[in-house]
């Protein structure tokens, strides 16, 4: 999700890499879930958010969609989101406690908060939000650290590739404005990127993650958003 607003007015002016200290680590939160509540549809998921939770709770996507998540429209294109529910529309992975039922499956806008990501020139680089988490006297911690990812050098890969990908995708459906394909092309992303069923032998990994810039890898066939839209559209 684009954001049309400065970096002077929600960071610290800083950008940072992953080798780079951040003043972000909130001490484990101690009794603090203000970051999941009230954020509406924003905790938007990719592919691989997807996968882990799928195979750290059980649930198949349909089970997952029919529950705690929810699609809505990103920047024109339909992407599954964490849904928040009751009166203080808290994360539906929250627990009694005010706990994250998933900390270890968490989605990757959860691991990187209260960080964000500055996208340009086909890459990407951190920036601290200083207005979003209430948490007074953070500590510095490494960025790579504050992520908790593995394989953080492909899985940045990934995070830009995919995003680039929903973006220039985003830009020929405008372009081309019929709104048939736009539905059509809706689709089958969703259906291919989150509905699709997972292995354990890590599809995500093997052909999500791979990417060039022919596009992104699936199922061994690399598509960019031409592509996408020839495919689906029949011309």
């Amino acid at each position: 999700m684009e954001r049309e607003v400065s970096l002077e007015e929600i960071s610290d002016g800083k950008l940072y890499g992953t080798n780079d200290m951040v003043r972000a680590d909130s001490g484990g939160c101690e009794g603090c879930f203000a970051c999941c509540r009230g954020m509406g549809s924003s905790i938007i998921l990719d592919p691989l958010d997807m996968f882990r939770l799928t195979v750290n709770l059980g649930m198949t996507q349909e089970q997952l969609l029919a529950g705690p998540l929810e699609l809505n429209v990103v920047d024109g294109i339909i992407l599954p989101n964490i849904r928040m529910t009751g009166r203080d529309e808290a994360c539906s992975f929250l627990n009694s406690e005010g706990r994250c039922g998933i900390h270890p499956c968490r989605p990757g806008f959860c691991r990187l908060f209260p960080l964000g990501r500055l996208y340009e020139n086909r890459s990407f680089r951190y920036f601290l939000q200083v207005h979003e988490c209430p948490r007074e006297n953070r500590s510095k911690v490494k960025v790579r650290k504050w992520i908790d990812t593995p394989d953080v050098k492909e899985y940045e890969k990934f995070v830009n590739d995919w995003h680039y990908f929903l973006k220039d995708l985003g830009t020929g459906l405008e372009k081309n404005g019929n709104p048939d394909i736009r539905k059509t092309v809706d689709m089958y992303v969703l259906n291919q990127f989150y509905i699709t069923p997972y292995n354990s032998g890590g599809r995500v990994l093997s052909s999500v993650l791979q990417a060039d810039d022919r596009g992104i890898c699936v199922c061994g066939t690399f598509w960019n958003q031409n592509h996408l839209l020839k495919a689906v559209s029949g011309y």
